[in-house]
């Protein structure tokens, strides 16, 4: 465990981030007191006055760094800036390791690249902006460039203030997989409680279609869970019902994320192409049969094929395919296995994202054992990846941080060219309204000075069903002029 102490109440969340940046696998406890709780092995003290920041780090009863540097508590975000610096140097000189991504832990780096070039700054001066300010590695910096060019580029046709994008959750998964925390229901379990489901989603979707139809809907996107967990027949209700819902006349991009190849049938598929989808995901994660085991994921790589032949059969022109780097037991050769053989079928935007190990994940619960097996990503991994999306193709168009992600890397979506997901740009740079439908949607209302504001919907389904009338209200709030 890793204590740390601070003389008053000033950024501990940040703080703590970066910290747990550079030691990924430990516990740290960061509290306003003025001495130690206990003797841990590493202990660090954050020090404020007026005029400086002082950093003291101990390796248990030895003080191993001693620094401080001159802050103005007038400007908060430079001090936060300039103690963040201070952490990383003491940090880095520590453990003679490096961060990609510097100082920065939250998890929209490209906002920050499009912002200043909203604000009329050059490529050249964005990166040094960067690297000077965050630290951040001249390859992360250069990505942050060139994917928020790429998404100023994609979004020009969207309209911010009369525009909002739909997200629709469906929460049920074939099984749960070892990494994930999301609001997902074994199909096996929860399938008696769908309809039921479905009915409440419904009353959300016409509580929308009565106070937002003077809103161009841009993007739509049926996420989950597992969208195509449902039933032919229940999916024609639920697009059916959308459609009465809400205006698709200014429809620039519809989504339905098939994800698991287990739960994707012809007659699945043909409903979809019925309802004029143009963009699918179908997502393997990995192409070894052993990873896909341990992780609980029903289906092989052979699977994965066949539903992507059958769907590029059918028709469908835009596929997506999301992949996971620092899977157990999963080294270099195993990820370019898999990169090998998505490359054969040619998808049109691949995903490729840095496992993040979350709290409520079984993963997390049984990390021991799994760390046994190796959590490994590492710069040249994430490289070659890049080459082989490079090699089909694909540019990176979008990119996201999580918490606790392997290597401390990032997720990049890469697409062909006029092939780039919207919503995914929409939701990440924040910079158009988004309402969320389902058990644990979060929608969010981008106002024309900026400001962001939020409501959640409850988790559980079971929750979410019987107190849907609190859930449209709560949604009617946020989104009324």
């Amino acid at each position: 465990m890793i204590e740390i102490i601070v003389n008053r109440p000033s950024f501990e969340y940040d703080i703590h981030s970066l910290v747990k940046a550079f030691f990924p696998k430990e516990e740290v406890s960061v509290r306003v007191q003025e001495a130690f709780l206990q003797k841990t092995v590493l202990r660090m003290a954050v020090g404020f006055t007026e005029e400086e920041v002082q950093i003291r780090l101990w390796k248990g009863e030895l003080l191993v760094v001693q620094k401080r540097k001159e802050i103005d508590c007038d400007d908060r975000k430079e001090t936060k800036n300039r103690l963040k610096r201070l952490i990383y140097d003491v940090l880095s000189a520590y453990t003679h390791k490096e961060l990609p991504w510097g100082t920065l832990t939250g998890i929209r780096p490209a906002k920050i690249a499009m912002q200043l070039l909203e604000a009329g700054k050059s490529n050249v001066e964005i990166a040094e902006y960067m690297r000077s300010t965050y630290l951040a590695s001249k390859e992360k910096v250069a990505l942050s460039v060139m994917i928020a060019n790429r998404e100023r580029h994609v979004l020009n046709k969207i309209d911010y203030q009369n525009g909002y994008s739909l997200y629709v959750g469906i929460p049920f998964c074939p099984s749960t997989c070892l990494y994930c925390s999301f609001t997902s229901y074994p199909l096996a379990k929860w399938e008696k409680h769908m309809d039921d489901y479905l009915e409440a989603l419904f009353q959300e979707l016409d509580d929308l279609s009565a106070n937002f139809r003077h809103k161009k809907l841009h993007t739509l996107y049926i996420g989950g869970g597992t969208p195509t967990t449902l039933s032919p027949e229940r999916m024609e209700r639920l697009l059916t019902k959308i459609e009465k819902s809400v205006d698709t006349e200014h429809l620039q991009e519809y989504t339905v994320e098939a994800g698991r190849p287990d739960s994707i049938t012809r007659e699945k598929l043909q409903v979809l192409l019925e309802h004029g989808i143009d963009r699918i995901s179908i997502n393997p994660q990995t192409m070894k049969n052993e990873t896909l085991r341990i992780i609980g994921r029903h289906h092989t790589a052979e699977q994965t094929k066949e539903a992507y032949a059958l769907a590029r059969e059918m028709g469908f022109s835009h596929i997506n395919m999301d992949l996971i780097i620092g899977l157990p037991g999963e080294g270099y050769e195993d990820v370019e296995h898999t990169m090998q053989e998505i490359s054969k079928l040619e998808p049109d935007s691949v995903t490729i994202h840095s496992l993040a190990i979350k709290r409520a994940a079984r993963l997390n619960l049984f990390r021991e054992q799994y760390e046994e097996m190796g959590l490994e990503n590492n710069m040249q991994i994430m490289d070659m990846t890049a080459r082989y999306c490079a090699e089909m193709g694909l540019s990176p168009y979008y990119m996201y941080r999580q918490k606790n992600m392997a290597g401390n890397f990032e997720n990049v979506g890469y697409a062909k060219p006029g092939k780039a997901g919207l919503y995914n740009i929409l939701m990440m740079e924040e910079k158009q309204t988004i309402v969320a439908c389902g058990a644990g949607s979060v929608s969010k209302r981008v106002y024309p000075d900026g400001r962001i504001e939020r409501c959640e919907n409850v988790k559980d389904v079971a929750s979410f069903i019987e107190r849907i009338d609190e859930m449209i209200e709560r949604k009617r709030k946020l989104l009324e002029d």
